[in-house]
């Protein structure tokens, strides 16, 4: 079939050419299987931009998160960019398409309100209750990937700072807010650990074992319910919405940026396209017109 043509020779470029790892290749060719059954074609050449903006309308519908759009976005552009090269198409139909507007890359966040609504409710006089208060804290209030909490070990914490052990070997020091430092310090009263060990881990589970994501996962979801959040919320919509309020509180790109973790400013730019406070603020403070 042309269709499998196609795609073996896209797949056997990003692994020759782009050196791509095995887990990454099996994604891109699963993105791309995925969207040749939903539009049911045999060949790459039959797609066009309306069938495109179809398909993602679809998985938009059907309750993706937008950093599964990102990643199917990026598995077509790089498809197309490459067939199109190639030979095998005459036209990119993703060349002229309105990517932002379409796709809605935007994360999902929470406002302030929501944040404090969702904080208020573990019951911190419970060993488990404490534990969620102090990781939902630490999310929002450090801006941490969940798999960064993950692999907190007690000693990575002080008064002060975390220590994290970033994404790509990019560790850095983050600051701690003084409402997580308490949050901690009341669940950390209810550990009986004979002594802080440096691999020691921060969040234990129910089984006194490191905490695994998918418990982390579990239970904000539970917490959302109970608040009445009725947004698609996870770990990373802590950290979306830690970006976003510091961005409309006047917080420098670049610094976000560092306290994210993100190697790349184009990755951290994403969150001016949430809000336009950020935009008034900035022209309001430096214009020289009043």
């Amino acid at each position: 079939m042309y269709f499998e043509e196609q795609l073996g020779d896209f797949l056997s470029y990003i692994a020759s050419e782009k050196k791509l790892s095995l887990k990454t290749i099996e994604a891109y060719e699963r993105d791309l299987r995925a969207l040749g059954r939903f539009l049911k074609i045999k060949d790459f050449a039959y797609v066009t931009e309306e069938s495109l903006t179809s398909y993602f309308s679809y998985l938009k519908k059907k309750g993706y998160a937008s950093s599964s759009l990102y990643r199917f976005l990026i598995s077509i552009l790089v498809c197309f960019r490459f067939l199109k090269r190639e030979g095998y198409l005459k036209k990119d139909p993703t060349y002229l398409m309105d990517r932002p507007k379409l796709w809605q890359l935007i994360p999902d966040i929470l406002n302030e309100e929501q944040i404090e609504a969702l904080l208020a409710k573990p019951d911190t006089k419970t060993e488990e209750g404490a534990c969620d208060r102090a990781m939902f804290e630490m999310l929002y209030a450090s801006g941490l990937r969940v798999s960064e909490l993950c692999m907190l070990n007690l000693l990575d914490v002080d008064d002060k700072s975390i220590y994290v052990k970033g994404k790509g070997g990019r560790d850095r020091i983050v600051p701690i807010a003084p409402s997580a430092i308490v949050a901690l310090d009341h669940y950390l009263g209810f550990r009986n650990d004979p002594k802080k060990i440096e691999e020691e881990p921060l969040f234990l589970s129910k089984r006194k074992k490191r905490i695994h994501r998918t418990e982390i996962w579990t239970r904000i979801k539970k917490y959302a319910k109970a608040a009445g959040i009725q947004a698609k919320i996870s770990p990373h919509t802590l950290r979306h919405s830690f970006a976003t309020h510091l961005l409309e509180n006047g917080a420098d790109l670049r610094v976000i940026q560092e306290l994210l973790g993100h190697a790349d400013i184009g990755t951290t730019d994403r969150y001016t396209h949430i809000s336009n406070k950020h935009l008034f603020n900035a022209f309001n403070a430096f214009h020289p017109r009043p």
